[in-house]
C-alpha cells in the first residue's frame, strides 16, 4: 500500500476547462494556461512518491482532495463547489500513470473521491492493490 499527503491549494482547473489555440504552423491544439500550471504543480508533487516499482495488479485509488477553508464553512466539511468530483482526478491519475505508479490505469478497479473544506489544505493520495 502506497499512501501520502501533498500539502497545497489543489488545482480546481480540470482537462474539461480545456479551450483551443494555433500554434506558430498552424495547427489547432487544446490549451489551458492553468490547467498546465495545476499540471506541473501536481507532477512535481506526485514524482516524490513514485512507489519503486509499479503496481500490476488490480488496485484501489482513494483521493481526498482538501480545500482552502472560506467564508462560513468548517473544517471537514463536505465542499460541493467546482470542480465536480467526477472531473478532479484526470489530471492526477492521468500524471501517476506517466510517472509508473502503475502499468497501466485500467488496473483501477476502485476509485474513491472525496472532496472536503479544510484548514490545512492538499491532497491525500491512497493506492491499495486489490486480492
Amino acid at each position: 500500500m502506497t499512501s501520502f499527503f501533498m500539502a497545497m491549494i489543489p488545482p480546481t482547473s480540470t482537462k474539461q476547462a480545456r479551450g483551443w489555440r494555433q500554434t506558430s504552423s498552424g495547427k489547432v491544439v487544446s490549451y489551458d494556461r492553468a490547467n498546465a500550471i495545476a499540471e506541473g504543480k501536481l507532477t512535481a508533487h506526485l514524482a516524490q512518491h513514485v512507489p519503486p516499482a509499479p503496481y500490476t495488479g488490480a488496485i484501489r485509488v482513494v483521493t481526498k482532495w482538501l480545500f482552502p477553508l472560506r467564508g462560513q464553512h468548517r473544517d471537514g466539511e463536505w465542499y460541493t463547489s467546482k470542480p465536480d468530483a467526477d472531473n478532479i482526478c484526470k489530471a492526477l491519475l492521468d500524471i501517476m500513470s506517466r510517472l509508473g505508479y502503475w502499468r497501466d490505469d485500467k488496473q483501477i478497479a476502485s476509485l474513491i473521491v472525496e472532496e472536503f473544506w479544510a484548514e490545512c489544505p492538499g491532497i491525500f493520495v491512497q493506492i491499495e492493490e486489490l486480492t
